[in-house]
């Protein structure tokens, strides 16, 4: 944890308060030792984050700088001074997939960008800190998250955009300035935080007939289902079969913050893979093959009986205590082709 003026100054605070405090109980004794000295105040310390406003705004700054520089020339190690987690997870992965991008996506990948209406939420006593803002060149909102795992420095963990007909409801600041942390195991409605990635890959396993049913329609889930009726229509449907199963996402962490009119806003990961297999009569043939597409060859390019895809995401949905989880956003990548 950063040790900050305003950190220190509370600890100056602290000590001088103990003083005082001990020269009030030595007159006391010394005058009468059978009769107790009158209470004393102790004030209760202003509660504070683990950066003011004014830092988060500077590591902010500085992810975008270097996250810049590091998208011209697709540098991992670079982007890896400022990003972790889920996200560093698909950044990277974008670069692989880089030379398959047209030339017009390209351009905009390596031209330089700013995070834009910023608001900082802070909450008490975690290593973490959240920023509503949106990006250059887009209109949707995004909730950021920054945690210090692994290091000393802050590093971009989590970014989701809420879909363009969503905004994200207000997040509670009460408490001095701060925001408050929910725990990821607390249910808020029909499910808590940490249920949540199982719902929300339901969607593609079985089109919502178990868990994905405590789920609230929005487009990111009627996006979700359609993907799952696919399987019927898909080009390949004839020789082959096509199916999603949730795997493991690769950082697990949970971000969720309480909302200022009831409720949870959470970051959580999500993660699936993406099975294409021939169907028997064809892998006993011989003679038929799946072939990989532009992507998919470029982590393997052998024409195969199978092909797993595997999709690391993130998810921002807002818990309500009288309803279904509203899922506002996701960002699935894919990293590897098996």
């Amino acid at each position: 944890m950063p040790h900050t003026p305003r950190s220190r100054s509370l600890h100056h605070l602290t000590l001088f308060a103990a003083g005082a405090t001990m020269a009030v109980a030595l007159t006391a004794c010394g005058t009468n030792p059978d009769k107790p000295g009158p209470p004393t105040a102790t004030a209760s310390p202003t509660p504070t984050g683990v950066v003011t406003s004014t830092q988060a705004s500077k590591i902010v700054d500085r992810y975008e700088a270097i996250n810049s520089r590091a998208n011209k020339i697709q540098d991992r190690d670079l982007l890896g001074t400022v990003e972790g987690g889920q996200l560093y997870e698909q950044s990277t992965a974008y670069y692989r997939l880089f030379t398959t991008w047209s030339k017009k996506d390209q351009a905009y990948y390596e031209k330089p960008f700013s995070y834009r209406n910023r608001s900082y939420y802070i909450p008490e006593g975690q290593s973490w800190f959240a920023v509503q803002a949106t990006a250059s060149g887009s209109k949707s909102e995004a909730l950021l998250v920054f945690d210090k795992t692994g290091g000393q420095h802050f590093k971009m963990v989590a970014a989701v955009y809420a879909d363009q007909k969503n905004s994200i409801p207000a997040v509670d600041t009460s408490n001095h300035g701060l925001a408050t942390a929910v725990a990821p195991s607390t249910r808020v409605g029909t499910l808590a935080p940490d249920q949540t990635s199982t719902a929300f890959e339901d969607l593609y396993e079985t089109g919502g007939k178990h868990a994905g049913t405590k789920l609230a329609s929005t487009a990111a889930t009627r996006t979700a289902v359609s993907t799952y009726r696919e399987r019927a229509t898909y080009k390949n449907a004839k020789y082959a079969t096509l199916h999603w199963e949730a795997t493991q996402a690769t950082n697990p962490k949970i971000y969720a913050l309480r909302l200022r009119h009831g409720g949870a806003i959470a970051v959580f990961p999500t993660a699936h893979n993406r099975m294409e297999q021939l169907k028997d009569g064809f892998i006993y043939s011989g003679n038929v093959k799946l072939s990989p597409g532009a992507q998919q060859a470029v982590f393997n390019k052998t024409p195969r009986v199978a092909i797993l895809d595997e999709f690391q995401g993130q998810t921002l949905a807002q818990f309500t205590p009288a309803g279904e989880p509203k899922v506002l956003g996701v960002e699935y990548q894919l990293v590897d082709s098996r």
